[in-house]
């Protein structure tokens, strides 16, 4: 499992640039990390349960804290704070962005919902 060697906020463009001790980097926006939170709020509690986030175009991420060492809670604008994103799931969300973030812009309009209300 790669671990991260480097994570920073980025507030203006609101992106997190995180890299990874097998030298792969990623640059994820706030709102792609808070649609994608690992939160029972947000994936529901088994297959079919998640919830649809909508309105997040211009999330902000205040804070970040670490949870031991395997992974980070983001504290979001929006309120929310229950994610705890771990260095594998980073690194997935990461690796597999293009794919997951196609696959939410296709709900959004399957929902006919909107990223920014």
């Amino acid at each position: 499992m790669p671990n991260p060697t480097e994570i920073r906020l980025h507030a203006a463009s609101r992106q997190m640039e995180i890299h990874f001790d097998d030298d792969s980097s990623f640059t994820l926006s706030y709102e792609f990390l808070r649609v994608h939170s690992p939160s029972a709020e947000v994936r529901g509690h088994g297959p079919g349960q998640e919830t649809l986030q909508t309105g997040k175009r211009k999330v902000d991420i205040l804070s970040v804290e670490p949870v031991g060492s395997y992974a980070i809670q983001p504290r979001f604008s929006d309120g929310h704070s229950t994610g705890i994103y771990a260095w594998d799931y980073l690194h997935s969300l990461g690796r597999d962005h293009d794919k997951l973030w196609a696959d939410y812009l296709e709900k959004l309009v399957d929902a006919g919902a909107s990223r920014d209300v």
